[in-house]
């Protein structure tokens, strides 16, 4: 990494540009473009990520007082409201989404040997879930959700052991979750491990018929009838584990297959879960503890909405919403692979939070990331008069 650069513009080294290209080309990205390219929306974008700008006026007024630095930061020539928030509406958002997933291959491959997981699967092992951003229904009059409010869904796949989302999928709030199933493409020996809104039959006998597994709570109607009985582990919380089939006439058409039924009582939470997968082989215990992982899907959307920007907008468009969160997915997934590369030991929060006090330095991001972290730090004893109150 070349000395004197400014560290976002280090930033840019870790990005491959060349296959951002490609999908710039792929979809016409810079097609008529004179100056303003997809490649400085991009480094424009992901400054206001790094930086924590609130809106597009924000953004734009820290960015115009660097103008003199618009080239070493790849900005392009000019950054101004007009051609920065026309980008954001009218180029295709499918270049940044494309991108993003670039971005997760790379990252997935970066640390899928350091992943510390406890089971032994041959497959990954996936959290599906999803999470609401609220809008305004008068200015994102397209994100329909309830008849006076507005918001959008984003359904996230998340990579359990390598803690990266592998697929992620925007629609309008209204549009019911179980349905983001269909757009899935299921890997056999894989575990998907979802909440019981993701209770739909038909969809989970396509798990089945993928060669992948699902491990679900079952709703408390679940009608079934057993087949057979194992001996419960209740030392470790098995309070049952069957083998059921379904009843209900729709339901047991949908599924025709049996289903493995385990019902578990968390000590710790002191509630009890009945789950239901398709796995026959794996301990029950494993069964319940991979459910206990879903929830790192729900600390990734609650890290991700205090920490980068998807949760105001600087577009009202859909268009501009959807390159605004695919954008702080390649953001994050960059946080991901420096600190693999580097070889660094902060956490993804302080390497957010240095980076985004140090853009405009010029050290290397290696000497700025790999600085002792010091903790437990005794202040030297000082006397000091003690004041007399009178």
């Amino acid at each position: 990494m070349n000395s004197g650069k400014y560290v976002f513009a280090q930033i840019g080294t870790f990005l491959p540009a060349r296959i951002f290209d490609k999908w710039v080309s792929k979809h016409e990205g810079n097609k008529c473009v004179k100056h303003f390219s997809c490649w400085n929306q991009l480094m424009c974008m992901m400054f206001g990520q790094l930086s924590g700008r609130e809106s597009l006026r924000d953004l734009l007024i820290t960015v115009s007082a660097h103008s003199n630095k618009y080239y070493h930061l790849s900005f392009g020539k000019n950054v101004s409201r007009s051609n920065l928030a026309t980008a954001n509406e009218l180029r295709d958002y499918s270049i940044y989404e494309s991108f993003a997933y670039e971005m997760i291959a790379i990252a997935r491959g970066c640390l899928i040997d350091e992943a510390d997981f406890p089971l032994l699967l041959s497959g990954n092992v996936y959290a599906f879930d999803s999470t609401t951003i609220d809008l305004c229904l008068n200015v994102f009059w397209w994100a329909s959700f309830r008849k006076a409010k507005g918001a959008i869904k984003i359904h996230t796949l998340y990579d359990v052991k390598t803690s990266i989302p592998a697929f992620v999928h925007i629609t309008k709030g209204n549009v019911h979750d179980v349905k983001a199933l269909d757009v899935l493409t299921y890997e056999a020996d894989g575990f998907y491990i979802m909440d019981k809104a993701y209770v739909d039959f038909k969809r989970l006998f396509t798990i089945n018929l993928s060669k992948a597994y699902f491990v679900i709570r079952a709703k408390e109607n679940f009608n079934f009838k057993r087949i057979s009985s194992k001996k419960p582990d209740k030392i470790n919380g098995i309070i049952c584990e069957q083998i059921v089939k379904l009843k209900g006439l729709k339901s047991s058409a949908y599924y025709p297959d049996t289903l493995r039924r385990i019902k578990y009582f968390d000590k710790e939470q002191q509630r009890t879960f009945v789950f239901l997968t398709n796995n026959f082989s794996q301990p029950a215990v494993d069964i319940a503890l991979l459910y206990k992982y879903r929830w790192k899907v729900e600390l990734f959307f609650k890290w991700i909405k205090q920490h980068l920007k998807i949760k105001t907008f600087w577009g009202t468009s859909m268009n501009a919403v959807k390159t605004q969160v695919y954008i702080a997915i390649i953001t994050y997934t960059w946080i991901a692979i420096i600190k693999n590369k580097l070889k660094i030991k902060r956490s993804t929060y302080e390497i957010l939070q240095i980076v985004s006090a140090s853009l405009f330095d010029k050290t290397h991001l290696n000497d700025l990331l790999q600085s002792p972290v010091y903790k437990n730090v005794k202040e030297q004893k000082c006397e000091q008069l003690e004041i007399e109150l009178i």
